[in-house]
C-alpha cells in the first residue's frame, strides 16, 4: 500500500509518541466485545495486565473515536484523560508494581470492522469482519498503534446472532447465553502478538478441519454455497503448511490456524495470528484454479505467522522483513507445487514490472518506510532470492533458523537479520545491502543473468529474442525451426503473447491444435483481430477448461464474426465464470446490444445485469457492471442510486473507479439534473458527497 508523505509523517510521530510506554510492559488482554451489527456498534470491555518497568507517572492507550463509559484501576475507577485518539491514565506507577486497567466503552468505528449485509433483503449474507494492518485496531479496541507493544489477547464475543465467530487462538467455550438471548464464544491465545494482528470474522459459515504432519489443526472455512468449491479453494494447503515448517526449518509457532473468506475484504488477505481472513474472490472451482487460485495468498498468509506475526517489525522501515519474506516464501512452495519453470519464470515477470517501475524514475529502496507494494512485496522477494543464492541455500536457511529463534515473539529490524546472515556464512554482505536495500534502481541485468543460468527455457527465450530482434522479417521463421524443440510450456506461452499478433494463420493454427491450455489461451490473448482461416480453431476455445479463455474468445469473436453472434452467445449462454462473474456479465452484455437475439428477454437480460450494480453484490461484479452499463448506456434511477453509494465504498480502489464513472456521466447534459433528483433517496452521507461533487 502506497503511503502519502503525510501519512508517512503521522505514523512516525505514532511510533516515537509510543516510545514512552517502554517503562510499562501490557502482558495480557481479557477482551469482551458485544456487536451489534445492524447499528455498526460494538459495546466492549478489555482488562489489562502490565508490570512496570521503571517510575512513570502515567499509562496510556491508543482509542480512536471511542465512548468511555468507566476506567478502574486495580478494581478502583479512576479519572482519565481523552482526546478521541488516545485515553490515558495520570498516576504515580512504581517500578516493579503490577497492575490491572479496566474500560468499559463503546465503538462505532468508521473502519476496521465492517459490517456488511445487515441492511439488505438477501438471506445468510451477513458478515462483521475486521482488517487492523494498516488501520489500526484501536479503531474498536483500546490498544496500541505502536507495534512494539506485544500482548496475550484472549478475546470473549458476545453474538445475539446464530452465526459462526471465528477470532484468534483455541476456541475454548462456546455458550447459550441466559434465556437463550445468543452466545458467548471465548477464545484463547497463548502467546503474545501485535494489536494489528487481533482479529475476528463473523458470518455463515461451515468448516473442514485438517492436521498438518506436525499435528497442528487447521480449520477451513466456506459458506454452505461453496461447499464444492472448498477442496479447489484449498487445494495444497497442507502441503503448503508442510513445506513451510520443513523449508523455514521453525516450527510453527501457534496453537492453531484458520482461515475464513470474507465479502468485499480490503485486500486478497491478512495474516491476523492464527486466523488469516482473505477475499472470498478466491473461493473458486477447478476451472478457475487454472487462472486464478488461492494458492500463492494462501501461503503468504500462513508465511507470515513466522514473518511479521512472530517477529515484527519495530517500523515501516524495516517492512521487507515481513512484505518480503512472506512473498519470498510463498513463491518457493509455489515452486514446490508447481515445478521450477513456473517458479522462474514468475520471477522473470516480477523482474520486468520492476524494471519499468525504476526505468520510469519510480524506483524505491527497500528501507524506504513510504515504498509501495510492488517495492515492498517483490524487489523484497528479489532481494532474498538474491541473497540465498550468494550465501548458499543451507547457510541461508540456518540465519533464518537463528533469526526466528533469537527474536521469537519480539521486535526486528534489518540489521537484526543481516548480522545473523552475516554470522552464518561469515560473509561481509555491506555490498548486498547497498545494492538491494538502500538502491532506489532495479538491477534488471544481473536477475536477467542469474535466471539465464537458473533456467534453460529462460535463456533460450533471450537467445530467440535477440535472434528475431536482429531479424525481425524472419521472427516467424526462427520461431517455426525451434517450435517442436521447446519443452517448456511457460515459453511457448510467453513467446506467443510477445510474437502471436506477428504469426500466420498456419503456423497459429498448428499452435492450437498442439498446445496446451495456457499457450492456446496466449494465441487468443494476442490477437487483435482473429484470422478468418482460424476462425472454426478459435471456436473451439469456448470449449476450453479456463474461463479466462472464455472470456477472450467470445469477446473476440462476438466482434469479428457478427453473422454468428447469435452462436456463439448460444455456446456460452449459463456460463458464470470466476467469482466476479466475469463470463456472465460480458455475455448479458453482448446479448443487449445484439438485435436479433432473443428480442423477448431483453428486459430480463437488462434487469440482471443492472442488479448486479447492488450493493448485496462483491464490489468486482459490481465495477464489471458499471463499466458494461456506461458503455451501453444503461444508467437508470437505480444503477445510479447504486453508482452513488459506490463513491463511499470502504474499498478505496472501487471507490475511486465508481467516483470516476460518476464524474464521467455528469459531464454530458442533463445529467446534474438526473443526479440531483435521486437526493430524497439518498442516505446524508451521500448527498453530501454529491454536494461536494456538485460544487453546491
Amino acid at each position: 500500500m502506497k503511503l502519502s508523505p503525510i501519512v508517512v509523517f503521522f505514523l512516525l510521530v505514532q511510533f516515537l509518541s509510543g516510545q514512552i510506554q517502554d517503562k510499562v510492559n501490557f502482558v495480557r488482554a481479557d477482551v469482551l466485545i458485544e456487536p451489534t451489527p445492524i447499528e455498526n456498534r460494538i459495546n466492549g470491555r478489555v482488562t489489562y495486565q502490565f508490570d512496570v518497568l521503571e517510575d512513570v507517572k502515567s499509562i496510556f492507550l491508543d482509542a480512536v473515536n471511542l465512548e468511555f463509559s468507566s476506567v478502574s484501576l486495580d478494581g478502583v475507577k479512576v479519572d482519565y484523560d481523552y482526546n478521541g485518539k488516545r485515553i490515558t491514565v495520570n498516576k504515580e506507577f512504581k517500578s516493579g508494581g503490577n497492575h490491572t486497567v479496566s474500560m468499559a466503552y463503546v465503538a462505532k468505528p468508521k473502519q476496521t470492522v465492517y459490517f456488511l449485509g445487515w441492511d439488505d433483503a438477501v438471506r445468510n449474507n451477513e458478515q462483521v469482519w475486521t482488517q487492523g494492518q494498516g488501520k489500526y485496531t484501536s479503531h474498536w479496541l483500546p490498544s496500541f498503534d505502536d507495534m512494539t507493544e506485544k500482548v496475550e489477547f484472549d478475546l470473549e464475543i458476545i453474538l445475539k446472532e446464530d452465526y459462526t465467530v471465528i477470532a484468534n487462538g483455541n476456541l475454548m467455550k462456546k455458550e447459550i447465553l441466559p434465556d437463550a438471548n445468543g452466545y458467548s464464544w471465548q477464545f484463547d491465545m497463548e502467546e503474545p502478538m501485535s494489536s494489528y494482528l487481533v482479529g475476528f470474522a463473523i458470518g455463515d459459515y461451515d468448516k473442514k478441519t485438517i492436521e498438518s504432519s506436525s499435528g497442528i489443526p487447521i480449520e477451513l472455512y466456506y459458506e454452505p454455497s461453496d461447499f464444492t468449491k472448498v477442496e479447489p479453494t484449498y487445494r495444497h494447503t497442507k502441503h503448503i503448511f508442510d513445506f513451510l515448517e520443513e523449508e523455514i526449518g521453525v516450527s510453527y509457532p501457534w496453537q492453531n490456524y484458520k482461515q475464513v473468506p470474507v465479502q468485499d475484504f480490503l485486500y486478497a488477505g491478512m495474516e491476523n495470528t492464527t486466523c488469516t481472513i482473505f477475499s472470498n474472490q478466491y473461493v473458486i472451482d477447478s476451472i478457475a484454479f487454472v487462472d486464478k487460485n488461492y494458492v500463492n495468498v494462501n501461503a503468504h498468509e500462513l508465511a507470515h505467522h513466522w514473518f511479521g506475526d512472530l517477529v515484527t517489525e519495530t517500523s515501516s522501515e524495516h517492512h521487507w522483513l515481513h512484505e518480503g519474506f512472506a512473498t519470498f516464501y510463498a513463491y518457493l512452495a509455489e515452486k514446490d507445487i508447481f515445478g521450477d519453470d513456473y517458479f522462474y519464470w514468475h520471477l522473470l515477470n516480477t523482474a520486468q514490472a520492476l524494471q519499468n517501475f525504476s526505468e520510469d524514475d519510480q524506483g524505491e529502496a527497500l528501507q524506504n518506510s513510504g515504498a509501495g507494494s510492488l517495492t515492498f512485496y517483490e524487489k523484497g522477494a528479489w532481494a532474498l532470492v538474491m541473497l540465498q543464492d550468494r550465501v548458499g541455500e543451507e547457510t541461508f536457511k540456518k540465519g533464518v533458523q537463528n533469526y526466528l529463534n533469537k527474536f521469537a515473539f519480539k521486535n526486528v529490524t534489518i540489521p537484526n537479520f543481516m548480522e545473523e546472515l552475516e554470522k552464518v556464512s561469515s560473509a561481509n554482505l555491506k555490498d548486498f545491502e547497498k545494492l538491494w536495500l538502500k538502491n532506489p534502481d532495479f538491477p534488471y541485468d544481473q536477475v536477467v543473468s542469474f535466471l539465464q543460468k537458473k533456467n534453460s527455457s529462460i535463456e533460450t527465450y533471450f537467445d530467440l529474442k535477440d535472434k528475431m530482434a536482429e531479424r525481425p522479417d524472419k521472427t516467424e521463421g526462427i520461431l517455426k525451426r525451434n517450435w517442436r524443440k521447446l519443452k517448456s510450456s511457460q515459453l511457448k506461452e510467453n513467446l506467443v503473447l510477445d510474437y502471436g499478433a506477428k504469426l500466420s494463420p498456419e503456423f497459429l493454427g498448428s499452435i492450437l491444435q498442439s498446445a496446451d491450455l495456457k499457450t492456446r489461451q496466449a494465441v487468443i490473448l494476442s490477437q487483435n483481430k482473429i484470422p478468418s482461416e482460424l476462425k472454426i480453431a478459435m471456436e473451439g476455445l469456448l470449449k476450453d477448461k479456463s474461463y479466462k479463455t472464455v472470456e477472450a474468445a467470445l469477446y473476440r469473436l462476438w466482434t469479428d464474426f457478427p453473422e454468428n453472434r447469435s452462436k456463439y452467445l448460444n455456446e456460452t449462454d449459463g456460463i458464470t465464470g470466476f467469482p466476479n462473474k466475469n463470463i456472465r456479465l460480458l455475455w448479458l452484455t453482448l446479448a443487449l446490444v445484439t438485435p436479433e437475439y432473443n428480442t423477448d428477454s431483453k428486459a430480463l437480460y437488462f434487469d440482471e445485469l443492472s442488479g448486479y450494480t447492488g450493493s448485496e453484490h462483491h464490489f468486482e461484479t459490481r465495477l464489471i457492471a458499471f463499466q458494461y452499463l456506461k458503455s451501453i448506456g444503461g444508467f437508470t434511477d437505480t444503477v445510479l442510486k447504486n453508482l452513488v453509494e459506490s463513491c463511499s465504498h470502504h474499498v478505496w480502489h472501487f471507490r475511486k473507479s465508481a467516483r470516476e464513472i460518476l464524474n464521467d456521466f455528469l459531464q454530458s447534459e442533463g445529467n446534474t439534473a438526473r443526479i440531483k433528483g435521486l437526493y430524497p433517496l439518498l442516505s446524508q452521507e451521500e448527498k453530501q458527497y454529491l454536494e461536494k461533487t456538485l460544487g453546491e
